[in-house]
């Protein structure tokens, strides 16, 4: 397993600077991590850094809390796309979970699936923590029905990131057609291992480069 290729090299900072764009990049070519994920803002620096490499630019889309009209994150999501953004992570009306109304989870989804039109794969976040085990079964549904690729545990800005409990309810729940990713919280190797094994095929991580490094020095460890 190349554990980098699983890690979604991330900076939602609202303070983050251009600099800090740009070092956020620099570290994941190097690093050859799966995207770089960043607000919107910043998704044409991302885009431009990353011509021609194997990472992808990612953005996040009515982000953090998701309580914004479908219009708004498809417009967010189409501007990204034009801007270079090959992954979308958009957060979920998270208020219409909670309320069981599903359909308006899923138009909310699909309108943003619309507005891609197949130009980035789209990632739903669904903020687990704020949620019952029957709501994230039911978004995670909504999810694959509006033809989303991934759905992904949390924010990292809600009371809770991602747990083994939820990676595996979610990965039951879609299947192995669509991805699951894990974020919020996930700090170190041992950390990003523990989600793998529970579900999930991608990693939100701002610690990225530390849990690469860990994970290169028990591979050399191995080898001794």
């Amino acid at each position: 397993m190349e554990l980098n290729r699983y890690i979604d090299h991330t900076n939602l900072k609202p303070d983050a600077t251009c600099a800090d764009i740009q070092t956020l990049c620099a570290e994941a070519k190097a690093y050859h991590f799966a995207s770089v994920c960043v607000n919107s803002v910043h998704i044409a620096q991302v885009a431009a850094a990353l011509a021609g490499t194997d990472v992808a630019p990612c953005c996040v889309v009515g982000f953090p809390l998701g309580a914004m009209e479908p219009e708004a994150k498809a417009f967010e999501a189409a501007r990204a796309c034009a801007l270079g953004a090959k992954e979308i992570d958009m957060v979920i009306d998270i208020g219409a979970a909670k309320a069981g109304d599903f359909s308006r989870v899923e138009a909310d989804i699909a309108a943003v699936l619309s507005a891609i039109a197949g130009r980035a794969l789209l990632k739903v976040i669904l903020e687990c923590c704020l949620l019952t085990d029957e709501q994230k079964q039911a978004a995670c549904l909504a999810a694959k029905h509006a033809g989303a690729g991934f759905v992904k545990t949390s924010t990292g800005f809600s009371t809770g990131g991602a747990t083994e409990h939820d990676v595996a309810l979610m990965r039951a729940a879609v299947g192995p057609e669509m991805g699951v990713k894990a974020s919020g919280g996930i700090r170190t190797c041992a950390d990003a291992l523990k989600m793998i094994a529970a579900g999930a095929n991608r990693i939100g991580a701002s610690a990225g480069i530390a849990i690469a490094a860990a994970a290169e020095e028990e591979k050399q460890g191995g080898k001794r």
